[in-house]
């Protein structure tokens, strides 16, 4: 999920934050099905631009942020990035931004940044310089960094974005590292052995889905140092009941998108109609076709859950039974069950209107129930959605940095 902030601050946040495995063959030893090596996945990379280190600091200093100009470090180079990974069972093409920071005394590590919810194709990070999302400079802070479009977005936006779909989510982001390391060991850019994920909101759960996979699935060849996941719905029954029981919901797009996503991504085939009442049922599709932002779709919807939701899905939200596949769907794409084993730090303001604190009181209670002994949570009193970036990205910093080494 998306927040909406100026570049200029976005700057500032970023400043604050700073082998792929060979496919495995099927064996009688070894049953489970191959995964693509990134030789296999990596389509192609194009020079965008370089960013000097002086000019990223005379943007920092006259955005008002001159104490932190000195953070930044490095020149930055640029790449758009195409790649394969999995959608409904077969590769497609999707794309990314890939910066790479310039004359290191040292290997940098590899970070992937998940950016926030989008809606208009123009602004997706691949887009670059066109688009900003704010990560693409933690390549001057010293990280080589990955931030995939994810799918939907980008070379494949012809496709309905699958909004928190766990595997989708995943899959952008672990081929697009598997991807990037094939294209720098061609390139003899050398990479230090740390990985990190770093995400917030829509892409504090693509984090989340990322770690797991990787966690779990070691035939991707990937080891993650550590992960900070910030307002990410991590618990999706619990989001949407929590929507049922608020008179006033601040982001409707995103009820719209994951409803819309999922309708295509399992091939419901229902009608708009079942899900929200008119006129908004009929609005959605369009609304939703990339050409738009957030204001504009938000402009032709209401914050009133009652209001957008027809009265049977409305109470169907409220009833644990309700919506019985949906449901099943929300938990799949959930967290239950699983314990983070890489050092992870969750972060969330209390007063988030969009993506409510609770569900990351919940995920972290599930994660401990399932023996995760390295996770916490850092909450903010009184931070809303917008608000709690700032504090979560100056956390973040000396600890993702203390743990390079």
């Amino acid at each position: 999920m998306k927040i909406f902030i100026h570049p200029a601050r976005w700057l500032v946040l970023v400043v604050l934050l700073t082998s792929s495995l060979s496919g495995c063959r099927h064996s009688e030893e070894d049953p489970q099905p191959t995964v693509p090596s990134g030789q296999e996945l990596f389509v192609s990379a194009q020079a965008v631009t370089t960013i000097p280190k002086a000019q990223a600091q005379i943007l920092a200093t006259l955005a008002g942020f001159g104490s932190f100009a000195s953070q930044i470090q490095y020149d930055a180079a640029y790449y758009k990035m195409v790649y394969k990974t999995t959608y409904k069972g077969q590769l497609i093409q999707v794309s990314g931004l890939l910066g790479v920071p310039l004359n290191t005394p040292k290997p940098p590590a590899l970070l992937s940044a998940q950016h926030g919810t989008t809606f208009k194709q123009s602004e997706s990070p691949s887009n670059f310089p066109s688009t900003f999302t704010g990560f693409e400079l933690f390549a001057s802070a010293g990280f080589i960094t990955v931030i995939p479009d994810f799918i939907g977005l980008g070379v494949s936006g012809n496709v309905p974005q699958p909004y928190y779909d766990k595997a989708t989510s995943a899959g952008a982001v672990v081929d697009m590292l598997k991807a990037a390391k094939y294209y720098l060991q061609q390139q003899n850019i050398a990479v230090n052995k740390n990985l990190f994920l770093l995400g917030y909101s829509e892409g504090g759960y693509v984090t989340m889905a990322a770690q797991q996979e990787i966690e779990t699935n070691a035939r991707h060849g990937l080891t993650l140092t550590a992960a900070a996941a910030g307002a990410g719905g991590y618990d999706l029954n619990g989001m949407l009941t929590g929507v049922a029981a608020v008179q006033s919901y601040a982001t409707p797009s995103y009820l719209a998108l994951i409803l819309y996503g999922y309708n295509d991504a399992y091939g419901w085939n229902r009608p708009m109609s079942d899900f929200f009442q008119a006129p908004y049922a009929a609005r959605i599709p369009g609304l939703l076709d990339g050409t738009k932002d957030r204001t504009t779709i938000e402009a032709q919807l209401t914050t009133s859950p009652v209001a957008l939701f027809t009265p049977a899905f409305y109470a169907a939200l409220g009833t644990a039974g309700g919506e019985p596949v949906l449901r099943q769907k929300l938990t799949d794409n959930s967290f239950g069950g699983w314990a983070p084993r890489s050092p992870t730090r969750l972060y969330h303001g209390t007063a988030d209107e969009s993506v409510f604190y609770q569900t990351s009181v919940s995920t972290l209670a599930s994660f401990q129930k399932a023996g995760a002994t390295n996770v916490t949570l850092t909450s903010f009193p009184g931070g809303t959605h917008q608000t709690s970036i700032t504090p979560m990205m100056a956390d973040a910093l000396p600890w993702l940095q203390s743990l390079d080494k």
